[in-house]
């Protein structure tokens, strides 16, 4: 084990995730980019680590929301159903379909460029009111499907775009952030094993490395932590233009790179 890189990894978990958690944005979406260029993370096993980040940083907030009874509603089955055999989907699909690192590094462009360019614009120019029309339970859990398999083959168990797509057609904040949290908790738990089985069968790195992940996700559960308690204190607006523009520059760089 180089601990020195658990240190790293450990540090990148918390600086992600004290920056991302008080804007609702998963930590997951811009620590790949670090696993794959700062930490050496080979592909396609830099997916699984990301999911197991998200199963040492989540537990944390799905406690304080089951405590408060608020996991119990049909949304939170709907979404499960759904993204689990999507990211099963989805990690079959990276191992054996995009298993090299150009093809990952043009599909980490495809989602960050959009998340980035979305976020800084949603920044400078919030969404107006609408009538709330949430969507039906059978197009909810479609939904689910195609977001488990983005993230069986990004990484991010998929509630940074479940909630954004939830609330913007209308379901409350409140409904939403537990049933997109249980969602991604469940998903990265099922991507990570469905991995580490194809490790079995599988050529290359495949299984997740599991002390960058156990590293950088103990560094995210601290991290999520102390982002919420300062969310009150630290200027929101700021933050989320840093993340758009870190989104949109490592979206445009690793486009460049795949492409050239």
């Amino acid at each position: 084990m180089d601990w020195s890189m658990g240190l790293l990894g450990f540090v990148a978990g918390l600086s992600v995730s004290v920056a991302t958690a008080p804007v609702g944005v998963s930590g997951a979406v811009f620590l790949l980019p670090v696993q794959v260029s700062v930490l050496g993370v080979p592909s396609p096993a830099v997916t699984p680590t990301n999911l197991l980040y998200n199963v040492v940083a989540g537990p944390g907030a799905l406690l304080r929301h089951w405590r408060a009874g608020r996991l119990k509603g049909p949304l939170t089955r709907l979404l499960i159903a759904g993204t689990l055999p999507g990211v099963v989907l989805g990690a079959l699909i990276r191992v054996f379909a995009v298993p090299g690192p150009r093809v990952f590094r043009l599909l980490v462009a495809a989602f960050l460029l959009p998340l980035g360019l979305w976020l800084g614009l949603r920044t400078v120019r919030p969404a107006p009111a609408r009538t709330p029309n949430p969507l039906a339970p059978r197009t909810t859990s479609l939904l689910a499907l195609a977001v488990g398999v983005v993230g069986g083959v990004y990484g991010i168990g998929g509630g940074s775009l479940l909630g954004p797509i939830l609330v913007g057609r209308g379901t409350p904040l409140a409904t939403v952030a537990p049933a997109a949290l249980a969602a991604t908790f469940a998903t990265s738990l099922a991507g990570a094993a469905t991995y580490t089985l194809l490790s079995l069968t599988a050529a290359g790195a495949v299984a997740p490395d599991w002390f960058l992940g156990l590293s950088c996700g103990t560094g995210g559960l601290l991290g999520g932590y102390l982002g919420a308690r300062l969310q009150p204190r630290l200027p929101e607006t700021a933050l989320r233009l840093l993340l758009a523009a870190l989104a949109t520059t490592t979206g445009t760089l690793y486009a460049v790179q795949a492409l050239g």
